[in-house]
């Protein structure tokens, strides 16, 4: 091996952009094909697949009688919290050195989710209402949840929800029932999120598979007798009890060789590329 040869591996950062972008191009497909209506406007189609990563297709294509344009104040509340990730994020890779790996990697993550999930899909879902779709923000508020059926269910990723409810949950709720098809929902959530957080890692394998189960665990919880008689779902206990079981096992879905591996070189990646001299 000569000096001009170059490790031809793909580092993990890439490899999970790669799978995500892979998964979502597939299940947008999905959502697309699956769609009752057929707008005479290309142009809608278009927008949906390329410039909306909601996947409630049939309501962005539906017409809208009035137009509700979006307040003010909500754009303002959308900039604020991609502003707030974009710092987060610029901070993480500013200061990776100083705060060590595995603190850095956490910012930065949750940099890229503000700035990403609650941000910028948020201008995008303000754009589109805007111009008369029906394109509501895909997170809706998630820590206002008092129970883990709202914060899966009504609060977080709205766009995956959607999906697993249509081709999961109603089609097996015949079969195995309900209990049985929200069970296999978060299962397969979960062995998604093992396929884009463990297999780049190389490491973690069946971790992110064990949250989403336990959260199935805890919904499935807060809707027995048992939970009801104890106040799950409802009240301040509610709230605490879906906190815990979002907060505890996150570890698991985000797991150490998740950080290292992936989120850290990523955000080394960033500094060499924007700021090489620091």
């Amino acid at each position: 091996m000569n000096d001009s040869s170059v490790n031809s591996e793909a580092p993990g950062w890439m490899v999970m952009l790669c799978l995500a972008f892979a998964i979502y191009a597939l299940l947008k497909g999905l959502s697309w094909f699956s769609r009752k209506q057929n707008p005479a406007e290309c142009w809608k189609d278009l927008a949906y697949l390329f410039l909306w990563p909601g996947m409630d297709v049939d309501r962005f294509l539906s017409c809208r009688d009035v137009v509700m344009r979006p307040s003010t104040d909500e754009w303002l509340f959308a900039a604020f919290k991609f502003t707030i990730g974009l710092g987060l994020l610029i901070v993480a890779v500013l200061r990776l050195s100083d705060f060590g790996p595995n603190f850095a990697g956490w910012v930065g993550m949750f940099g890229i989710v503000f700035s990403l999930h609650f941000g910028l899909f948020h201008v995008l879902s303000l754009t589109w209402r805007f111009c008369g779709r029906n394109a509501d923000p895909i997170m809706n508020w998630p820590i206002v949840s008092v129970s883990l059926a709202e914060f899966w269910g009504r609060r977080w990723n709205l766009a995956f929800r959607d999906l697993t409810h249509r081709f999961i949950f109603r089609p097996l709720v015949p079969i195995i029932g309900a209990s049985g098809s929200l069970m296999a929902g978060f299962f397969v959530s979960g062995l998604i999120h093992d396929l884009v957080i463990s297999l780049p890692s190389e490491s973690g394998y069946g971790g992110p598979t064990t949250f989403f189960v336990l959260q199935a665990a805890g919904t499935l919880a807060e809707r027995s007798r048992f939970g009801r008689f104890v106040g799950l779902g409802q009240g301040l206990f509610g709230r605490l009890f879906c906190a815990a079981t979002l907060l505890v096992p996150l570890p698991l879905l985000f797991h150490r060789p998740f950080i290292c591996r992936v989120i850290v070189p990523f955000l080394e990646t960033m500094r060499r590329s924007l700021w090489p001299s620091i």
